[in-house]
């Protein structure tokens, strides 16, 4: 039978980055069997349903690359795929549990239930609607037939529950977390059917179709683990365990630190999203972080995400989507809840954007560098006398910044932050730099080592990396570096002093990049310009 798997949210709210592991896990679970991933929206619940919330979800989906087979959007075989346009099926269904003797009526108030509620509260014990309260309530157990049938005739407002057997034990069994057992002592009798909105709960509309829609495993969350003795019996109700799929709970992710389950507060509280995409709350107005604009690759969170509850057994880290598919397997997934690492995430990011071109990451960039620095860029000569670089900042310009800060950052934003060391000249300096390397015998050496690197530019130098492209300023300060430090060496000067002094006053820091590509970027004149700034001091 072919493997057939479903991911199966809720429109009330945005998608949550454990909702999103959920996704990915029944994505690649689909791709490693041959099979099907289908998307489907289970809008049952009319009042907790949010606006937008379903476009959201789905456009987050698609931003990681998790492409349905079948869907709201890509339509199949068992169409519709949004719940609230399969409204006419369910009842149907309610009414075989009805014809059965498998479920019942049940007319209470909610006033009915909080009072009982109450009570049981006040006498220290939890309220249970179960075979112990059922033929005491208005229920069709209770209530004569001609009664029952005369209130659903008036329009009074009832219910639908399940009818929960006595005694029994449930055996079930886990892809994950293996064979487990519950007495139906335990279970109270779930409401199936509302007749307020004409509308099934998720524990009869999600049994049902995923019966019709041939679904082989449920792969979900582990907060729905206490449902599945629920679900085991709804299907024996409807002699349907010949075709019940296999079920797999996956595990919680957990806070990175403290106890419980990873929440939007923990994500305010340690400055990372919860969420992958940006999310305005139509009713509050609230905004949440979002990794997309938060500057995360979509292939980074995949791959983060792959690895917080799932182990490959192996050392490998990085993985595209295709790899993941060809080595998952439930088998690796653990039972434990699995704590959510901001700073790994962060780790992955950087491994991704590392793996852009220059090129590529130039254009994420260039509109933010025009804007901050365009005007700067446009009246100072930021060409190398060597690479006839023109001034301003193009497509080609952005690149080559790219190239020259991209292994030192986590985020394409932040490059446009270490670009400020291109074009703004520093008015304060490091103060643990000055007093380390600004020392007499140092500036002696750097203004010697400067005037050997104007000579070379004039000289030898001239024309270096005009056929480069992109990679110029990296190409260039090689050449640069090369000559310049067999000039430190052959002239004995103490190397690492020297090179962070003339870092200090490049951009202000004593710590920070090699300093030969970035004077190939910005040009030895405007080198020299900053080394005078700090020496004329």
């Amino acid at each position: 039978m072919e493997c057939r798997v479903r991911f199966a949210p809720s429109p009330t709210g945005p998608l949550h980055i454990g909702g999103l592991r959920t996704a990915l896990y029944n994505y690649l679970f689909a791709k490693k069997n041959g099979g099907k991933f289908i998307i489907r929206i289970e809008d049952t619940d009319s009042q907790r349903f949010v606006p937008g919330a379903e476009a959201y979800i789905m456009e987050a989906l698609q931003w990681c690359g998790l492409k349905p087979d079948e869907g709201v959007s890509e339509g199949g075989p068992h169409a519709p795929y949004r719940q609230s346009e399969r409204k006419a099926i369910y009842k149907q269904y309610a009414d075989e549990l009805l014809a059965k003797g498998m479920a019942y009526y049940a007319f209470d108030t909610a006033d009915t239930l909080e009072n009982l509620r109450r009570e049981a509260e006040s006498r220290g014990e939890a309220f249970a609607y179960n075979a112990q309260c059922r033929t005491k309530l208005q229920t069709s157990l209770a209530l004569p037939a001609e009664e029952v049938q005369a209130r659903i005739a008036r329009g009074d407002a009832y219910v639908i529950r399940f009818k929960t057997p006595e005694n029994r034990t449930v055996e079930m069994d886990d892809l994950i977390r293996g064979k487990m057992q519950v007495s139906t002592e335990t279970l109270d009798d779930k409401v199936l059917y509302k007749s307020a909105d004409g509308l099934p709960t998720y524990h009869l509309a999600n049994i049902v179709d995923d019966h019709l829609m041939q679904i082989t495993h449920v792969i979900r969350g582990e907060e729905w683990l206490p449902s599945l003795p629920l679900h085991y019996l709804l299907y024996e109700a409807f002699g349907w365990q010949d075709s019940r799929p296999a079920f797999a709970h996956l595990p919680l992710l957990l806070k990175p630190q403290g106890q419980g389950k990873l929440s939007k507060r923990d994500g305010d509280k340690f400055g990372f999203p919860v969420f992958p995409l940006v999310w305005h709350d139509p009713k509050s107005g609230e905004m949440s972080k979002g990794y997309r604009e938060e500057g995360y690759f979509p292939e980074a969170v995949v791959n983060m995400l792959a690895l917080v509850g799932w182990n490959p057994g192996t050392e490998q880290e990085l993985f595209s989507l295709a790899e993941l598919a060809e080595a998952f397997s439930l088998e690796k997934v653990s039972k434990a809840g699995a704590r959510f690492n901001p700073e790994k995430a962060r780790w992955f990011n950087a491994q991704y954007l590392r793996m852009r071109s220059d090129e590529a990451l130039g254009k994420l960039i260039l509109k933010d560098l025009q804007a901050k620095y365009g005007a700067m860029a446009a009246s100072v000569a930021t060409a190398s006398t060597a690479s006839k670089v023109p001034a301003g900042i193009t497509e080609s310009t952005a690149a080559e910044i790219a190239g020259l800060f991209k292994e030192r950052v986590c985020f394409p934003a932040e490059i446009t932050g270490w670009a400020a060391m291109l074009y703004v000249r520093p008015d304060t300096y490091q103060e643990n730099g000055l007093k380390k390397f600004d020392k007499p015998e140092h500036r002696e050496a750097l203004r010697q080592v400067l005037g050997f690197m104007k000579q070379q530019s004039a000289g030898p130098w001239a024309g270096a990396g005009a056929d480069m492209g992109v990679g110029r300023s990296a190409g260039v300060g090689s050449i640069m570096e090369n000559d310049t430090l067999a000039f430190i060496r052959e002239k004995a000067y103490p190397m690492g002093q020297v090179l962070s002094l003339f870092r200090l006053a490049l951009t202000g820091n004593a710590q920070g990049p090699n300093v030969f590509p970035l004077v190939a970027f910005m040009g030895v004149d405007e080198a020299a310009s900053r080394l005078n700034i700090l020496l004329d001091n």
